[in-house]
């Protein structure tokens, strides 16, 4: 199911009580990347770290041959990803992720594409540096029918957001924000950053993108992660940059639906169905296109409301009528 599936479902019925989710499941789905939730950067000279990564909780393992990597160390670092995209696991199981690639107008661009052209397990790029439309689409001439993730990471860039979400191949929008703090020599709080989050799901939602991947929270873990997070999930954003694998587990948690979202989802559509299914004043809609938006998406993480979990919820402020 995809992002705009979710947001764009009929809102004039409602789905039986059987079809919701309450009932455990035995593991969770794959996670496809309109609605991947933790993107775990991995350094690609760095071999020996890309079959920890698979096997961690990312929804996306993206294998970096840009930031991490110094000069003298690139084409090895090209050589250790494709090597490994071209190969299959102990199991026989493709191996499959994104790759970084450097940005365009740098001396590895070109080389990065033509290298990754019709690579077995490359399942999308996401470009470095993105600063205008032409960035995104020079790419997509050389890496055809590949999705692109523009990696926004300066001032000029997000000075151009609208025109780069409407680029044809822009498939999501990612937020560089160790580079763009650099680049304008903003600090870290998110009152200082919140004009630029803003834009990115301001931009994203008007092209009709999948949200906007945020930043990494560098080196933390624990509450200060979850902190991070809630700041990402506050602006809109619904991915997260990740810097080790042990940040994935908390970033998807951060930013899927909560218990309560998914217990008063529950009730409330248990109770439309009850009460005929049809519209009985102004929330009814906005509370059915929420209710149905935070059930889908648990659905597609594979989340279940516990069996015999009964704690009443207040309906989300932004499905009250007015």
């Amino acid at each position: 199911m995809t992002a705009t599936s979710i947001e764009s479902t009929s809102t004039t019925t409602a789905p039986t009580t059987s079809s919701l989710p309450l009932v455990p499941q035995v593991a969770a789905p794959a996670v496809g990347p309109e609605l991947a939730r933790s993107w775990l950067l991995v350094n690609g000279a760095q071999a020996e770290r890309f079959a920890v990564a698979k096997a961690s909780a990312a929804d996306v393992v993206v294998l970096d041959i840009e930031d991490s990597v110094a000069p003298k160390d690139k084409g090895r670092a090209r050589r250790n990803v494709i090597s490994w995209l071209d190969d299959q696991d102990e199991h026989g199981v493709q191996n499959r992720a994104w790759v970084r690639v450097n940005g365009f107008g740098t001396q590895w661009w070109e080389e990065d594409l033509r290298a990754l052209a019709g690579v077995r397990g490359l399942e999308g790029v996401m470009l470095a540096m993105v600063e205008s439309p032409e960035h995104v689409t020079r790419t997509a001439e050389l890496l055809k029918d590949t999705k692109i993730v523009a990696l926004v990471e300066t001032a000029r860039g997000v000075q151009n957001l609208q025109a780069i979400a409407g680029a044809r191949s822009t498939y999501r929008l990612g937020f560089g924000l160790g580079d763009f703090r650099r680049d304008t020599g903003f600090g870290e709080s998110p009152m200082t950053l919140a004009y630029t989050r803003s834009q990115f799901t301001i931009a994203s939602r008007a092209a009709n993108l999948p949200g906007p991947i945020d930043g990494p929270a560098v080196g933390a873990l624990g509450p200060k992660l979850a902190e991070a997070t809630g700041v990402t999930l506050e602006f809109g954003m619904t991915g997260k940059l990740c810097l080790m694998p042990e940040q994935t587990a908390t970033v998807n948690e951060g930013l899927s639906p909560s218990l309560s979202e998914m217990s008063w989802a529950t009730e409330f559509l248990q109770e439309f169905d009850a009460d005929g299914g049809e519209i009985r004043n102004g929330s009814d809609l906005p509370r059915l296109a929420r209710a149905r938006k935070i059930l889908g998406l648990a659905n597609a993480f594979g989340l279940t409301v516990p069996e015999g979990y009964d704690v009443h919820f207040e309906a989300p402020t932004d499905t009250y009528h007015c």
